[in-house]
């Protein structure tokens, strides 16, 4: 059954996060960022990603570390995002009844 207050409050969240990602758009498109705060924004994608992996990695055993382990290594060699996505999740489901 929808309940009418959760389909509402889902419409507002999609309103808000359209509204914001819009006005950043239209923001930089009239305002011409400094050269550190374009820097910034080109590079902040990396390091944000990056503290999320490092925290999921905390909580989680070691197969989770040996298989981070060889993403890092796939993606160094082969620079395949999806050949990385692929390895990462093998490695996970070989090596976690192994390593726990």
């Amino acid at each position: 059954m929808l309940r009418l207050d959760v389909l509402l409050v889902i419409i507002g969240m999609a309103i808000v996060t359209f509204a914001c990602r819009a006005g950043g758009y239209a923001v930089l498109r009239v305002v011409r960022p400094s050269p550190f705060v374009d820097a910034m924004l080109r590079n902040i994608p990396g390091p944000l990603f990056a503290a999320y992996v490092a925290l999921a990695l905390s909580n989680m055993g070691p197969a989770a570390w040996v298989a981070a382990a060889l993403v890092v290594l796939t993606q160094w060699k082969s620079g395949s995002v999806g050949l990385s996505i692929l390895v990462g999740v093998g490695a996970v489901a070989l090596l976690r009844p192994v390593l726990g």
